[in-house]
């Protein structure tokens, strides 16, 4: 049965997540059935011909109507301002990707299943724990989806990026206490140059002139899904001046000694058992090498750091574009299973 998607937010999480399942196998299995985006139909198509950051579509694009044509495939294009404005309901769609950012409460989200929508996936973390039914990492806990769920949440790209890491090492080694630095790329609550942009003033300041600290959830969001951490976890985030790809500053104390070596060793073991999930490499890397990495972490094996056996540091890589929306794409094909067993 062919798993039936809509798109609400068409920016750059949707626009990935369109293309990643064009490029996957699961094409065949998943139709993208509407798009809601307040923007223009050529405007759209026009972004989703060309990507500055991922190259070219890979298949044609043009409009017809109020439709955007992918590869002779007509899907209806909405520019509704509210979640009641589309009729998701009589489109049959099975799982409405809220891709917006706009609404993270519950009260919020509960528009869109009012509205006829069957089942709602964020690509954001809810608010709070009780504003979604279930926040899944795919390959750390979607085996806890029931299927009965209505609103799940995909976390966050640093989430996904560094808890699978984490669980790795806390198993092997035991966890004490977590410092998480984000640094990460450039977002749209930046401007390009200094501006009346948003309530956070490090965020009025140029993004591609400066490294800019913002506030961060990743700490929440860490001990939401590994709750056996909650109240060791702090974070926080540096927005540098590219427009992909970012990486995780990860110290830890542990509580078993463990060398360099150890280390690395546990997480090619964890690479090997969570394929295209978790990486390591030990290239002297830099960042535009993962650009469009569908991997959730790529762990960067020269860069791991101990002292006196049990302070660790580990770097972390990770497309928060593409291995996001890949995520994305895994969640709605094994909650589908879910509800159909």
């Amino acid at each position: 049965m062919t798993l039936r998607l809509a798109i609400n937010g068409y920016g750059r999480i949707g626009r990935c997540f369109f293309r990643a399942l064009q490029e996957s196998p699961l094409r065949d299995k998943i139709s993208i059935v509407a798009i809601n985006e307040p923007a223009d139909l050529d405007s759209i198509a026009y972004l989703t011909r060309f990507d500055s950051t991922h190259g070219r579509f890979p298949l044609p694009v043009e409009t017809r109507g109020n439709s955007l044509v992918v590869d002779g495939c007509e899907i209806p294009v909405f520019h509704a301002q509210t979640p009641q404005g589309v009729p998701w309901g009589e489109l049959g769609v099975d799982i409405l990707l809220e891709c917006s950012g706009r609404y993270a409460y519950r009260h919020e989200l509960q528009q869109f299943l009012d509205a006829g929508c069957k089942r709602l996936m964020l690509s954001h973390p809810g608010q709070g724990a009780e504003d979604v039914d279930f926040t899944a990492v795919y390959g750390i806990n979607q085996q806890g989806l029931s299927g009965q769920e209505r609103i799940v949440s995909a976390a966050s790209c640093t989430t996904n990026a560094v808890v699978p890491v984490l669980s790795v090492l806390h198993e092997a080694f035991g966890v004490e206490n977590v410092l998480l630095t984000t640094l990460h790329s450039v977002m749209n609550d930046q401007p390009l140059i200094d501006g009346y942009h948003h309530s956070d003033l490090r965020r009025t300041r140029s993004a591609m002139q400066s490294l800019v600290p913002v506030s961060t959830g990743l700490a929440r969001g860490v001990e939401r899904l590994m709750p056996q951490l909650a109240g060791r976890v702090q974070a926080k985030a540096i927005r540098v001046p590219v427009l992909n790809v970012s990486a995780i500053d990860l110290a830890l104390t542990l509580e078993r000694p463990a060398s360099v070596a150890e280390i690395n060793a546990c997480l090619i073991e964890a690479s090997r058992n969570f394929p295209g999930l978790l990486a390591y490499s030990d290239e002297p890397h830099a960042s535009t090498d993962f650009n469009h990495n569908a991997h959730s972490a790529i762990v960067d094996g020269g860069q791991t750091r101990v002292s006196g056996r049990h302070l660790a540091s580990l770097m972390v890589w990770f497309d928060n574009e593409w291995g996001f929306a890949n995520r994305m794409l895994d969640i709605a094909a094994y909650w589908q299973k879910r509800w159909q067993d």
